[in-house]
């Protein structure tokens, strides 16, 4: 196999280069039978691998590389790409899900990674816990973590330690609790360096002065579009956008704004297991060097 030549993803919106994904398989099919996934309905498997081949699809006709994790667990979570495992400058943080079914999840894709030359920065240990939807880059320097009912005080801590530079915590609400969990990146996404889509209902107030003090613009979802994913929306690039659909809302919010939107169907990959299209990527390389 060849080596990534490189790697490195400390932003929510610089160009995508490499990106990882995961083809739901075997245990995504049978999610439904465990309550523990909190899958809405019995998936139907074919209509998840159409939407997830379409979604990728689409994704490299916008410019990254996609890569295919061509490996299988039992946790049908692995397709949510984004939650195992951070890529930094120095390398792959493998993290400890706050979600019991998930843990393992992240040492195949460090496995994947290490296999091609990215190396292994560090990891959460015991009692830490984090996910990767409890966190994002507002600058290349600059991580906000989220401490929510998957993402405990250690973990934050540790990950804030492994990353150095300016790293912030911040208390999610516990709205809806468990039945309904909400990371942080359920209630924000960057998708320039300017602008970010909000819930604002339930965005931490520190976070949303931080937003303000940097002069970021905030395009708000109402909260019938935040229960369509219309708050989870990948950047491939600073103002290029992809959405879920059924959130008009949000996508006519971007769009004024300037943003190229694209959409994509998520009835399968997206509202039954509750993940949006940043869920379902794990970014390897985004272009934040010269």
């Amino acid at each position: 196999m060849e080596p990534l030549s490189r790697f490195g993803a400390q932003s929510m919106t610089a160009p995508l280069r490499d990106v990882l994904v995961k083809r739901p398989g075997a245990a995504f099919g049978r999610a439904f039978d465990d309550p523990r996934h909190g899958f809405l309905h019995p998936v139907d498997l074919a209509v998840a691998q159409r939407e997830h081949d379409a979604f990728v699809d689409l994704l490299a006709s916008l410019g990254p590389v996609v890569h295919e994790l061509d490996a299988e667990s039992a946790s049908p979570d692995l397709v949510y790409q984004f939650d195992p495992l951070l890529v930094t400058d120095a390398g792959a943080i493998p993290l400890r899900p706050g979600k019991p079914n998930r843990r393992g999840e992240e040492l195949l894709v460090e496995s994947w990674l290490n296999a091609r030359g990215v190396p292994t920065a560090g990891r959460i240990e015991a009692p830490g816990t984090i996910e990767g939807g409890d966190t994002f880059w507002l600058r290349p320097d600059l991580l906000c973590i989220g401490r929510t009912l998957r993402t405990n005080e250690a973990g934050g801590h540790q990950l804030a330690t492994l990353v150095g530079g300016d790293a912030r915590i911040f208390d999610v609400p516990y709205w809806r609790g468990p039945a309904e969990l909400i990371h942080l990146l359920s209630v924000i996404s960057p998708v320039a360096d300017d602008l970010a889509v909000v819930f604002l209902p339930l965005l931490p107030v520190g976070l949303w002065q931080l937003l303000v003090d940097l002069g970021i613009r905030l395009i708000p979802v109402d909260e019938a579009e935040f229960a369509t994913l219309g708050c989870n929306v990948l950047a491939v690039r600073p103002g290029v956008v992809i959405v879920a659909d059924g959130n008009p809302g949000v996508a006519a919010g971007l769009a004024a704004a300037g943003c190229d939107v694209h959409g994509y169907a998520a009835t399968e990959i997206g509202m039954n297991g509750s993940g949006g299209p940043t869920c379902l990527t794990r970014p390897i390389y985004r272009e934040t060097r010269p």
